[in-house]
């Protein structure tokens, strides 16, 4: 607590005397401002503001990054990574590809064979080869896992700083902050088959690109992050399912609560962002609390949030709907999303019901939502058209957020985060 109390009181002195532009400061010691969203509850979020000369890192390579993150640990700590960092690679900084992680024999061409359904059947896989594409899974893991630790800050330098093929886990940690980064493909080389998933089963990827779990006090920060390099649309298709080779770019999961994600870019993806991972974990009931606010969406099938249980604030976001597309907001076991003020950019065949998808859910609150430029009742028109298919949504979700700032109008919030959004672009 008391390192948090500290860093606060540095953080607000540090902002009162910085120059407007990110490149005359050092954005490592900012810490998330009061009111802005539910990472500043109680005594906010400070990341590793408190961190002494001795544990502030630029780093520029992975052994850097490892060293810098000490395996997860809670000392309070500034990581600021230039230019280009790559997971996939050795400790002497050679790239690595998936051939070099696979192991114990497994070979895709034999996996295909060992659990094609027509001959495997519906059981889970077992044996030789799934035995050895969990070891290969391991070897890839071991380089790609990147732990985070508590009190502790990871920024890029410049314009273009770059984290790519890992997957940042805070895991069971309070008071992170992640700002102004691209992040991007955390590519799994050893994808499962999973027979009994969706009815005609599906291929099933490890590796979110930022993963909250158990994580408190998280504030993300004009973040891009994307499949760039490996797009899932371009992998082949076996047993009649696409092979998936990346899960969410960010998922808030078991627990996690007061988080702010804001002024980052989601773009190229499928399941864009989970909140709450199971209808049954009802021990999220009072936790997950997030609020995202002026981020875009860009070219995502589904999960611009997908929410279970908890109180999520989504205000003033830009949404840019292409072809392959689902849904934008998912409204799922006890989740109480209250939206107001987003817009939607979307395609001729995409209508404006398409936006909301329920399962299990019970209510949305939304006010102020622009498609196309046409102010629109979301609620409305969704329970217009599902009636019968899907049960009505209310709008009472029990809750009115108080944890934020000004709220642009849906217009003038669509212009600042087609502007302002994304690495790079810190004002």
């Amino acid at each position: 607590m008391r390192v948090r109390q500290l860093a606060v009181a540095a953080g607000l002195l540090g902002l009162l005397c910085v120059p407007a532009h990110a490149e005359d400061r050092d954005i490592g010691r900012d810490t998330l401002p009061a009111n802005d969203g539910w990472a500043s509850e109680g005594d906010g979020t400070t990341g590793g503001a408190a961190a002494d000369a001795e544990h502030v890192f630029t780093v520029t390579d992975r052994a850097g990054l490892v060293r810098a993150l000490d395996g997860g640990s809670d000392t309070p700590k500034i990581i600021k990574i230039a230019g280009t960092v790559d997971a996939n690679t050795d400790d002497d900084g050679d790239r690595l590809d998936c051939s070099d992680y696979a192991t114990g024999g497994y070979a895709l061409k034999k996996y295909l064979a060992a659990y094609d359904p027509r001959t495997w059947g519906s059981a889970k896989p077992g044996g030789p080869q799934e035995e050895a594409r969990q070891a290969s899974a391991a070897r890839q893991a071991e380089r790609i896992v990147l732990p985070v630790g508590s009190h502790t800050t990871i920024v890029g330098l410049g314009d273009s700083a770059v984290l790519k093929g890992a997957s940042l886990q805070v895991k069971n940690a309070d008071n992170v902050i992640i700002r102004n980064l691209e992040v991007r493909d955390a590519y799994d080389c050893f994808p499962v088959w999973q027979p009994n998933t969706g009815g005609l089963g599906d291929w099933k990827a490890a590796y979110d690109t930022i993963w909250l779990t158990g994580a408190t006090h998280v504030w993300i920060d004009h973040v891009t992050a994307s499949d760039r390099g490996h797009p899932d649309a371009k992998e082949p298709t076996h047993f009649a399912r696409n092979y998936l080779r990346h899960d969410g770019l960010l998922d808030i999961t078991n627990g996690s609560d007061l988080v702010t994600v804001s002024w980052s870019r989601f773009a190229d993806h499928d399941k864009a962002m989970l909140i709450g991972n199971g209808d049954t974990a009802t021990g999220d009931r009072g936790r997950l609390r997030v609020t995202l606010h002026h981020n875009a969406f860009e070219s995502v099938v589904q999960r611009a949030p997908r929410v279970r249980f908890g109180q999520v604030h989504v205000y003033n976001n830009r949404y840019e709907i292409t072809d392959d597309y689902r849904y934008s907001l998912g409204v799922s076991t006890e989740s109480r999303i209250f939206a107001e003020n987003n817009a939607f950019h979307a395609p001729g065949h995409v209508e404006v019901a398409d936006l909301v998808k329920s399962w299990n859910g019970s209510a949305l609150h939304q006010s102020g939502t622009l498609f196309n430029g046409y102010p629109v009742d979301l609620l409305a028109i969704y329970n217009a058209y599902n009636s019968g298919s899907e049960r009505d949504l209310t709008a009472d979700v029990g809750w009115t957020p108080t944890l934020h700032g000004p709220v642009d109008s849906a217009a003038a919030a669509d212009r600042a985060v087609a502007r302002g959004a994304g690495a790079g672009r810190i004002p």
